[in-house]
């Protein structure tokens, strides 16, 4: 049976279109290899919000990915999204770096982690985290040291000990601590929980006020200085971070001292800390990423935690509270010059 021209120049473009997509599918597929023959990845990174520790992290990442011969432009393309402090921005960014089927997602801070995990879990995509004080109880991983899913990374535990005994130096005649942290923030719930097992032996009580969106953050503040407390220590939560200032004004305007979780808030105005460095962090993450990148399946790389910190404080701070500085922190690094 002959076809008419019509039906016949039908079926011919209709063939060549399937040809071309089967082109299109096969350069895909071959898209991590390059043409000198060398590997290249893929990877989607997503960061919860905008503070100078998160910045870090992401500094560190790309430094520790180079240091392993993974660099962007070259053998390796970087999505990089950031969540602005949102965990339904995070949750969507999360699906869509999944469903572009990267070789792997690395999530800077608790919540983006979180987003990634839930939405990799059912792929063979394996994710990475950065700034997690406690990928366990977030069922991340199931241990620190077996992970046991297809995730691991660093984790950005405080050093709450080292703290409150900063604390007590600084503020010997002190009695209360205030605490602002974010109720559906695991890394905060946790981090309390540790800090009022610690707290007693220093003769330290909690004034701790709890909120559920940065919104809430200037009245929190102002709640813990009219409840009595004589300093107000942060943790690494994102609201609380995002909203350093406020909480700044409030503590200045009672002429009380706010200690800080790592450097970047020392240097934008807090009084001290016992200082994990974010960058060294990020790059450990980056180390790890080259690792399961290259094959070696995440579920068996332990978490890699923090284990040195250091004290670091605010001169000009210092100088504005009328305070001395220890004698045993006279070794400590004074950041405000350092300040932007």
């Amino acid at each position: 049976m002959k076809l008419s021209r019509k039906l016949t120049a039908i079926l011919l473009a209709a063939l060549a279109a399937v040809s071309l997509a089967s082109c299109d599918s096969a350069s895909d597929a071959a898209s991590s290899v390059q043409e000198n023959g060398e590997e290249s990845y893929k990877i989607g990174v997503l960061q919860f919000a905008t503070h100078a520790s998160l910045d870090n992290c992401y500094q560190g990442l790309l430094l520790g990915l180079e240091e392993e011969g993974l660099k962007e432009g070259e053998n390796l393309q970087i999505h990089f999204e950031n969540a602005q402090n949102d965990t339904g921005n995070s949750d969507m960014i999360a699906k869509n770096m999944a469903a572009e089927q990267a070789d792997l997602l690395v999530g800077i801070a608790t919540p983006a982690a979180m987003s990634e995990y839930s939405a990799a879990k059912d792929s063979d995509i394996p994710v990475i985290f950065t700034a997690v004080s406690d990928p366990v109880s977030t069922g991340l991983v199931q241990s620190l040291e077996e992970p046991g899913t297809n995730c691991t990374g660093t984790s950005d535990v405080l050093p709450l000990e080292e703290q409150v005994k900063m604390i007590r130096a600084f503020l010997p005649d002190a009695s209360k601590i205030g605490i602002i942290y974010t109720t559906s923030e695991p890394n905060s719930i946790s981090q309390l929980e540790t800090l009022k097992s610690i707290v007693p032996e220093y003769g330290f009580e909690i004034v701790e006020v709890g909120v559920t969106n940065s919104s809430e953050v200037a009245a929190a503040a102002a709640t813990v200085v009219a409840q009595g407390a004589d300093c107000i220590n942060n943790f690494t939560d994102n609201n609380v971070v995002d909203n350093l200032s406020i909480v700044l004004q409030a503590a200045n305007e009672a002429g009380i001292p706010v200690f800080g979780s790592e450097v970047e808030q020392v240097k934008n105005g807090c009084l001290a800390s016992q200082s994990i460095d974010y960058i060294e962090l990020g790059k450990e993450t980056g180390r790890m990423a080259a690792r399961v990148l290259r094959g070696e399946p995440a579920s068996e790389i332990p978490v890699f935690t923090v284990e040195e910190c250091s004290p670091v404080y605010n001169g000009e701070t210092l100088a504005a509270l009328g305070l001395t500085l220890p004698e045993e922190y006279a070794d400590a690094q004074d950041v405000s010059t350092e300040a932007e």
